[in-house]
């Protein structure tokens, strides 16, 4: 059963804890045999990993274009003109999204800019352990294609029976524009894009979520290559008010409770009848659902309804705890929207279930979790994008800049970024 706490008997640990990564020094050290291994020895490793953790023999990583083209041919047509729809919609959100190069000419002889250009080549981390996420290709795609990625390298695991990639994930790639595909799983993968091997294309950045295995990896080889976050577990916050419907609530909950027994999923809300209906609707819903051992891990051991004094202490709640979904569940929640500062995403009223922004309404769902909403973003284009600067002076709006240039680079004591300026006019003195 899942935990009910009143703000004024309950320790703020308690209320602002924001759940686990899983990670231990062991996975620490594992990961750090992984990449070693597969900087050592590329394919050779990455095969026997496929084989230990995934089960499966493989004579080849990368997927063909023919099991792409099967894959897609084989789909449910009402399927593939949902993932359209949603990859329309995608779409549309993102490329609001795109940034233009800029060019200053005020003053004479002076031209300043910035070009916005995009990376070349990006690894897409897509999950597929408990669950076919083919949502997280369109999410991760689509923003790297409207950048203008060249090079969309997709690394997944394959089916432990099969050793095939999921047809839907394979469906969504070929509509979002995916160019290379990759049978790997776990940190192995992140190891092949950040360093490359015979099959696998060096990459400049990894994008995706994954489990901690995955996620260490990734922090670790940053900085060799770029990386979007580290994600952790999911986790979902619901701000309700006395209008709520304790089943929507509970279901709402539920759906990123069923994705990982560490995820979290909260309720923060004014009153202890309300808590206490979602409450009993959790424990009824739990045994409804495919996934329901999960779910009632994720529940019991760190779910939360935290009962609060009044919305407005509810909302500073939510602000500390930075949410990657933030539910408002409330009469009027453009009331509150500006108030939320801390949120990967904002799903406003009592018809907009997360699942609504997983699947099909357009803003990304990779979201910044475990509190890190207070400085981080969601995935979007400019995570596939770099800028450059670009100067021009001829030598009479240099000469116009020449004294205080000199002045500035000496007083930080570097007379030869001060000479690198005088040398240009010594023939003028």
């Amino acid at each position: 059963m899942i935990k009910i706490l009143d703000v004024k008997n309950t320790d703020r640990e308690q209320i602002f804890f924001r759940g686990q990564t899983g990670a231990t020094p062991e996975i620490e050290q594992a990961v750090d045999d992984i990449l070693a291994d597969v900087r050592q020895n590329g394919d050779r490793a990455v095969l026997a990993y496929c084989e230990k953790f995934d089960g499966v023999r493989l004579d080849r990583l990368q997927v063909t274009q023919a099991e792409i083209d099967e894959a897609y041919a084989q789909a449910d047509p009402d399927f593939i003109a949902d993932l359209k729809k949603a990859a329309a919609n995608i779409t549309k959100f993102h490329e609001k999204q795109i940034r233009n190069n800029f060019v200053i000419t005020d003053e004479d002889g002076i031209v300043l800019g910035q070009r916005v250009l995009p990376i070349e080549k990006v690894g897409l981390y897509i999950p597929g352990g408990t669950a076919p996420l083919f949502s997280s290709v369109l999410m991760s795609a689509i923003p790297a294609k409207l950048a203008g990625v060249s090079r969309i390298v997709m690394v997944t695991p394959p089916d432990r029976k099969t050793g095939c990639i999921n047809p839907a994930v394979l469906t969504a790639a070929k509509i979002a524009g995916v160019t290379d595909i990759y049978k790997i799983g776990g940190a192995q993968a992140i190891a092949a894009l950040a360093y490359g091997t015979e099959s696998v294309p060096k990459v400049d950045k990894i994008v995706g979520p994954g489990n901690i295995f995955v996620a260490t990896a990734k922090r670790k080889v940053y900085g060799l290559v770029d990386i979007d976050m580290i994600a952790g577990p999911s986790d979902i916050l619901v701000i309700a008010d006395s209008t709520a419907v304790p089943r929507h609530v509970a279901a709402d909950m539920l759906s990123q409770a069923e994705h990982d027994k560490l995820a979290t999923a909260v309720l923060v809300c004014d009153s202890m009848a309300l808590a206490q209906a979602v409450s009993d609707e959790l424990e009824r819903q739990i045994p409804l659902l495919p996934r329901q051992e999960i779910a009632r891990a994720s529940i019991e051991n760190n779910g939360k309804i935290i009962v609060a004094g009044d919305l407005f202490e509810g909302v500073a709640i939510a602000n500390e705890i930075a949410p990657e979904h933030l539910e408002l569940a409330v009469e009027d929640p453009f009331q509150w929207l500006y108030a939320i500062r801390n949120a990967g995403s904002v799903f406003l009223g009592k018809n907009c279930p997360e699942a609504l922004g997983d699947y099909f309404a357009g803003p990304n769902h990779t979201l910044p979790t475990l509190g890190t909403a207070r400085f981080s973003s969601p995935l979007s284009v400019d995570e596939f994008v770099k800028r450059s600067s670009f100067i021009y002076y001829t030598r009479d709006a240099l000469g116009r800049a020449k004294d205080s240039i000199i002045n500035l680079a000496e007083r930080e004591q570097l007379h030869g970024h001060a000479n690198s300026v005088a040398v240009r006019f010594e023939e003028d003195s």
